[in-house]
């Protein structure tokens, strides 16, 4: 079993280099981990209960019911990712958080994390820039429904979820593995199934990308980066800006 902290201290780590010191008080910051089947919610909307998660293996997903109970997809999240940051400081949690696939998540209460804050602000400032750039891939969501045609925001969102799993080890420049069902990719970009269907056979067609069976392999990422207008900039994953 990896340790509960091992992917998000390899994603922290591209913000701000970590001494053991730091990495060692993020290792304690953690409690009890839960192993949560697939499709069940980990978080609820308007749950309450300081506490967050640090998401150790497998996919989740974020979203928000409607009144009229349609379902919006706001973003999925990989290993190394927290979940439900937001709701250590709110009453309750502004949306819900569902198990993509079979998943471990590693719980944070909030008075473990500010005692972590206190002992450790650079830890505290790599954590705030992870939330940070999960903000800005949230602002590049909205562009990317509002203003970039259906081939263009597919090909960006296949390429985001490839550039936030290499940073944590997973999947290459060839491609990587992928559980989501064309229904969830669909719900995320703002595209009717049937569409997503033809986007992704266009986007095989023409030697770019193809999605199959779990797999996502790039065929000609340069052209693809060019079509999507993909720039990295949002992720910031430069590397480290402040050394030990």
């Amino acid at each position: 079993m990896h340790s509960p902290t091992e992917a998000v201290s390899k994603k922290l780590k591209n913000y701000i280099d970590l001494t053991d010191q730091e990495l060692d008080t993020l290792a304690r910051m953690p409690g009890r981990s839960l192993v949560i089947p697939a499709g069940e919610d980990i978080v609820h909307e308007g749950q309450s209960g300081h506490r967050a998660f640090i998401l150790q293996d497998g996919w989740v997903m974020s979203y928000k019911l409607l009144p009229e109970g349609a379902r919006q997809i706001i973003d999925f999240q990989v290993p190394g990712d927290f979940l439900g940051l937001r709701s250590l400081l709110l009453r309750t949690s502004d949306h819900s958080f569902e198990a993509v696939t079979d998943v471990r998540v590693a719980e944070v209460k909030a008075h473990d994390m500010l005692s972590a804050f206190s002992s450790s602000p650079r830890l505290a400032m790599a954590i705030l820039w992870a939330a940070s750039c999960d903000e800005a891939m949230v602002v590049e969501h909205l562009v990317n429904i509002g203003r970039r045609s259906a081939i263009e925001r597919t090909a960006h969102f296949l390429l985001e979820l490839g550039a936030r799993l290499r940073l944590i080890g997973v999947g290459n420049e060839q491609g990587y593995s992928c559980p989501l069902s064309q229904y969830q990719l669909a719900d995320t970009l703002g595209l009717s199934a049937i569409h997503i269907n033809r986007v992704l056979r266009q986007l095989r067609e023409q030697k770019l990308v193809t999605f199959q069976k779990g797999l996502v392999r790039f065929d000609d990422l340069e052209e693809l980066i060019e079509l999507a207008e993909f720039e990295m900039g949002y992720l910031d994953q430069i590397g480290p800006v402040l050394a030990k």
